[in-house]
């Protein structure tokens, strides 16, 4: 007979305390094959390349030395449909092969001038290796390549929104937050082979009653904002430090405050570091116009290209080359540092009497790391190796293995609470986005009712049905009123949201009539193809 868990626990040697690095995979479905080349299918391109790609090697570079790192992954259902999706995968090599041969050009450019040369040179190997990676190593999969790294135990890959939707403003229609949460908990189990033990709510918005979906969803747990449950009802014992089992039964986990304003603050966090690499310094915006025309937009329009010289230097528009040895070892020093306060955090809580070991929940954007800051991988792979040479004063560890080892916590419904600005819905609910709301709210109820209407249909009109499901899930994207509210690409976001709700309505309306038109629907699916299996009845 096998070892019981209580026998494998038994020989888990506990340590001071224990780190959870949480990676929010996402990104809004952006897919225009009416288009031959548009502009919002760079955000995918250029976190495959920036991020997803060099996260891979950080990982296979860690189970190749034999690292014992931990990590969760939470990636979005609309993040895995695109990294699917052949065609943005075909787009994917032009655009690659298009900034290679920039590239190249570059690196005979600045021949005479040393540090560029360098730099050209620099990112050039960078394509290169990107293109052998993706084409090559990984057969244009990637969410394959994560799930054989998960099947090693060291990566928990975990699920969030169907479409990101930000549920405490979408709660007036609940079977919409049941639909979202059980839609994405089938694509998770579809992609992945297994149900995900935790979700990421979108943008950490927590209102209380949504665990009984992720309940029903046999969700074990999810992650709020610190204050989420430090004003829980009770106020929990341990404050951020453990999790707390909610009335439905999953448990809160909550980030951790110092961990997150180290990273995350515009002011003290590591990213601003002078040695880094400068975002908004990039050629796209700097070079001779003509140069750059057939690497720009089809508009006539300058872009962010990825090749950027300059190091953040300072509050100063004189801007030093970019050197990417120093900011390599600056990396190094920032690990060291982190691991150095989280140690000393789970030893004083120790030594305050804090009975089990203290869990320190460190959730970020996943595109934080190497997109924003572009050293980020490397902080993470120097920070796993400093763990992994001491273990038992902090270790890594997921929220499910937590629970495993401490099964016993405390009970407490969270605080409505999210990540956001302030830490409530002020970001997705202001004078730029508020107008949505009524019109999702009806858009949803009308759907509520036809899936109700023909639920128990021997032959229901089931293309009809899926479509106008999947128009309403991608009009509810909390992205949208991001957008908006922050005046990125508000233009966009504001017709996103309107194409989607009229195509909804459409649908709607030849449901109610009996009236399908077949050509508009094939025109809509084959626009917005993810969730191809949903099941719209999780609507009635």
């Amino acid at each position: 007979m096998g070892e019981s868990q209580e026998g494998r626990n038994a020989r888990v040697v506990e340590t001071q305390g224990y780190l959870a690095i949480l990676l929010h995979g996402h990104l809004p479905f952006v897919r225009h094959p009416e288009h031959e080349e548009f502009f919002e299918e760079d955000w995918l391109f250029e976190a495959i390349t920036e991020c997803y790609l060099p996260l891979l090697s950080v990982l296979e570079g860690l189970l190749r030395d034999g690292i014992d790192f931990r990590l969760t992954l939470s990636l979005s259902p609309t993040l895995c449909a695109m990294l699917g999706d052949p065609l943005l995968q075909r787009r994917y090599r032009i655009h690659l092969e298009r900034l290679l041969e920039l590239a190249c050009r570059e690196s005979d450019r600045t021949i005479l001038s040393p540090p560029f040369h360098d730099l050209a040179h620099f990112y050039r190997n960078k394509l290169e290796q990107a293109r052998e990676d993706y084409f090559v190593r990984y057969q244009a999969d990637l969410l394959g390549a994560f799930r054989r790294i998960a099947q090693t135990g060291k990566l928990e890959l975990i699920s969030c929104g169907a479409t990101h939707g930000y549920l405490p403003l979408l709660a007036e229609t609940p079977e919409a937050v049941r639909a979202q949460i059980l839609i994405a908990r089938d694509s998770h189990r579809t992609l992945f082979g297994g149900d995900p033990r935790g979700f990421w709510l979108p943008e950490c918005a927590y209102y209380p009653g949504v665990e009984a979906f992720l309940q029903e969803a046999e969700i074990r747990w999810f992650v709020v904002d610190s204050h989420g449950l430090l004003f829980g009802e009770p106020r929990p014992q341990f404050g951020f430090f453990a999790p707390a089992y909610t009335p439905w039964g999953p448990a809160a986990f909550a980030r951790d405050v110092d961990s997150s304003r180290e990273v995350w603050s515009a002011a003290e966090g590591y990213p601003g570091d002078f040695h880094y690499r400068e975002f908004y310094r990039d050629i796209g915006f700097e070079l001779d116009y003509d140069y750059l025309r057939p690497y720009i937009l089809p508009t006539g329009e300058r872009k962010f290209l990825g090749i950027k010289y300059y190091r953040i230097t300072g509050k100063t528009p004189d801007k030093e080359p970019y050197s990417p040895e120093e900011a390599r070892a600056t990396a190094a020093l920032h690990a060291e540092d982190f691991l150095s306060k989280r140690r000393s955090q789970v030893a004083s809580l120790r030594e305050q009497g804090f009975g089990l070991p203290p869990i320190v929940i460190a959730p970020y954007d996943a595109e934080l790391f190497g997109h924003w800051w572009y050293e980020g991988p490397q902080f993470l792979d120097f920070l796993f190796r400093g763990m992994a040479a001491d273990p038992l004063s902090l270790s890594p560890i997921t929220p499910s293995e937590y629970l495993e080892r401490h099964p016993t916590q405390q009970l407490a419904r969270p605080a409505s609470s999210s990540w956001g600005w302030r830490g409530h819905s002020e970001v997705w609910l202001s004078g730029e986005n508020d107008w949505i709301y009524p019109l999702l709210h009806n858009g949803a109820r009308r759907l509520v009712a036809q899936a109700k209407r023909y639920a128990s249909h021997r032959r229901p009109p089931q293309r009809l049905l899926r479509q106008a499901a999947r128009e309403l899930l991608l009009a509810q994207a909390s992205d949208w009123a991001f957008l908006m509210k922050t005046g990125t690409a508000s233009a966009y976001a504001k017709r996103r949201t309107e194409t989607h709700l009229y195509r909804l309505n459409t649908l709607c309306s030849q449901l109610e009539r009996h009236a399908p038109d077949f050509a508009f629907l094939s025109e809509c699916e084959r626009r917005d193809n993810l969730f191809p299996d949903l099941d719209w009845r999780y609507f009635a």
